[in-house]
């Protein structure tokens, strides 16, 4: 039976249209569930649209429509994301479902069974924009952290008893080191926590758009007790905790989120799902920011990033490419057209692109378009090429289960380099009149680092690398993990290759 794998995105707020941050979470999320399902794991890999509170319900009532009617157009410019970006995402989630709705209520009446809920009365600072309570000492100059406008608000309101939880949250943090990534978050998480947690008000009666609490219908359930709870809602969590995909997905092996979010996602998930006797999720990793050539991107700066604007500019490998491998994960970057254009140019057309034309064009040219059979020796020089991606597949597993992308595109790039490398030193074009035989085994040295070269690629770069493995006549059932060490055999008959890349002038 294969292991399970759970991976998830935060679900996207549909007051606005994508942009690069949404496609970035996305992607990396893309990329490791890619990686799992390539070496043999059942990948669940969810994304959704968080369409409920007060800020979807005013942006629908300036637009003169129905909640409903708003989030259900905003809601696809999310679902065309996937298909832009070429994600491969197993479910997409809406916060309106029924399946949503109903888990909501379950983990609710959880919550109030296992004492965990009672009625008061909310009086306090809330910031609209950010959907967030904020303490007077986190205000500075009248606005929350973010920068949001705050506003005073008087309610009754149902509370969850968070003060409760810290010394647990505490201790669960120090025995699962892991648990928050990477460490400046861990740190982040932990202070905030040491510095006192109050209980948190988890309903809201001074709009209606949201989840109905049960039994007391004047009140809607706080936007993040329900955005968190989509996480079980898309495992069938209402259905009962024996239900198949429930028992076999959860608890989730990571949640990814942006910096901005980390606060919801390891500290009141963790207490909600403590409190209502579930099991923690493995791991949320909260990843930085992306700049503009050096500016805070901001839609009254202008200058907001559109990954669909982009994929049609640069190609959708290219961008995916890019977006991994400019910045550490984790860290912020910067996004600039020019170093994207030099990424495409340096290390896609004149090293990758380069590498697959030149090789497979002297197999036409000289081979008469039959791959070179396997050799039956091999020199020093040989060895190390064709066996430096087939012994480092731990190294590659660490990388992704650490979220260091940039560093797995790297070691690919250095195996890139020492082919192209081995091109110039063993000069098969000489090698034709001097020694064929050597010519041969030569080429099909080349031939074989780039069949496990592209294998390596498809989480990163589906498209290009199904071009490179259909045109080398790789079998679909020979392109996971465990057909690395399965030598291609040679004979085959390829045609001459068309620019993987065409630079970008």
């Amino acid at each position: 039976m294969k292991n399970s794998y759970y991976i998830t995105t935060p679900i996207y707020y549909v007051n606005d249209v994508p942009h690069i941050g949404h496609a970035y979470t996305t992607l990396s999320c893309d990329i490791i569930a890619r990686f799992k399902r390539l070496d043999d794991f059942d990948v669940f890999f969810l994304t959704g649209t968080d369409e409920h509170g007060q800020k979807v319900e005013m942006a629908a009532k300036n637009k003169n429509i129905e909640p409903f009617d708003f989030v259900d157009e905003v809601s696809k410019n999310f679902k065309n994301l996937l298909n832009c970006m070429n994600f491969s995402s197993d479910d997409f989630i809406r916060t309106t479902e029924k399946r949503h709705i109903d888990s909501c209520q379950k983990i609710w009446k959880k919550l109030i069974d296992n004492g965990h809920i009672y009625l008061g009365k909310y009086s306090g600072w809330y910031a609209v924009r950010d959907e967030a309570f904020f303490l007077e000492s986190e205000i500075i100059d009248g606005k929350a952290p973010s920068g949001a406008p705050v506003e005073w608000v008087e309610e009754p309101s149902y509370f969850f008893d968070l003060s409760k939880w810290q010394n647990k949250l505490l201790s669960f943090y120090e025995e699962n080191k892991s648990f928050i990534s990477p460490a400046s978050r861990r740190n982040e998480v932990i202070s905030f926590v040491k510095g006192g947690l109050k209980d948190l008000s988890v309903s809201r009666t001074s709009f209606s758009w949201g989840v109905k609490v049960p039994n007391d219908d004047n009140h809607i359930m706080y936007v993040w007790l329900d955005a968190l709870t989509n996480y079980l809602s898309a495992c069938n969590y209402s259905e009962g905790k024996n239900q198949e995909s429930f028992a076999k997905f959860w608890p989730a092996d990571i949640h990814m989120v942006g910096k901005d979010i980390i606060r919801f996602h390891a500290v009141y998930w963790p207490a909600f799902l403590m409190a209502a006797n579930l099991p923690l999720p493995k791991k949320i990793f909260a990843h930085g920011w992306w700049t503009n050539e050096g500016n805070k991107i901001s839609k009254s700066l202008g200058n907001v990033i559109n990954p669909f604007e982009l994929v049609e500019k640069y190609g959708v490998d290219q961008v995916r490419y890019f977006l991994m491998r400019e910045v550490p994960f984790g860290n912020d970057g910067d996004f600039s057209n020019s170093q994207l254009i030099n990424r495409v140019n340096s290390d896609l057309a004149n090293s990758y692109g380069n590498l697959f034309q030149r090789v497979v064009s002297m197999i036409c040219k000289n081979c008469n378009e039959v791959v070179p059979l396997k050799p039956n020796n091999y020199k020093n020089e040989d060895l190390f090429l064709i066996n430096s991606i087939k012994n480092s597949m731990d190294d590659y597993r660490y990388l992704i289960d650490n979220q260091k992308f940039d560093q797995y595109l790297k070691n690919i790039w250095i195996t890139i380099g020492n082919a192209n490398k081995y091109v110039d030193e063993q000069a098969p074009w000489s090698l034709k009149t001097s020694d064929f035989s050597r010519m041969e085994d030569v080429l099909y040295n080349l031939l074989e680092t780039i069949r496990q070269i592209s294998i390596l690629l498809q989480p990163f770069m589906p498209d290009t690398s199904k071009t490179i493995l259909d045109h080398i006549k790789v079998e679909h059932q020979d392109r996971h993990f465990t057909s690395i060490n399965k030598m291609y055999q040679g004979g085959i008959t390829i045609t001459k290759p068309t620019p993987m890349f065409p630079r970008i002038v």
